[in-house]
């Protein structure tokens, strides 16, 4: 099965191309122009703020890290409509289980509500969310996720710099 560019989801059916990109949905496709300018950023730059970002204090607490990406899951359910959906979180392990056990819980009182997909999402989130607490990632090094996640950041800001500095030329052009 095929794997989302930019969010990494399974794509069962359909999705969208662009080029030799594969995505689950448009607003990942929308997103695809900022993947492509992501690969571009230079490798020392990349490395230096994942490391950077690891050390250094978690965004949620302003506790000590190390800080990388946990993902949490929640699933909610009425009769015949249920959603779901996977939240990715840039914080220290202890933000991440708490996210993740919150989620659980959530999942638990909400999740098994509707039939026939709540009852059998419900469980696989929660054991999405048990195994993130038991085996977060590893402590010693940044994950893939935490440098997509920074190679992304830097993009977004590239993009945001450039718009500001067209902007800025084209007020400042003669008449």
């Amino acid at each position: 099965m095929a794997k989302c560019d930019y969010c990494g989801s399974t794509i069962l059916f359909g999705g969208k191309r662009q080029g030799d990109l594969r995505f689950c949905n448009a607003t990942c496709a929308g997103r695809g122009s900022l993947l492509l300018i992501s690969r571009q950023v230079p490798e020392n730059i990349v490395n230096e703020a994942v490391l950077r970002v690891h050390q250094g204090l978690c965004p949620k607490c302003g506790g000590t890290g190390p800080v990388d990406v946990h993902v949490h899951h929640r699933v909610w359910s009425a009769l015949v409509l249920t959603s779901w959906k996977s939240a990715p979180q840039i914080s220290c392990r202890s933000c991440g289980v708490k996210s993740q056990m919150g989620d659980s819980v959530f999942s638990l009182v909400l999740g098994w509500w509707g039939f026939p997909w709540g009852l059998m999402v419900t469980p696989v989130q929660i054991g999405r969310n048990v195994f993130g607490m038991l085996r977060g990632p590893d402590p010693l090094k940044p994950s893939a996720k935490l440098e997509k996640a920074i190679r992304m950041n830097i993009a977004a800001q590239a993009i945001t710099q450039q718009k500001a500095q067209n902007a800025a030329a084209a007020g400042s052009a003669p008449e």
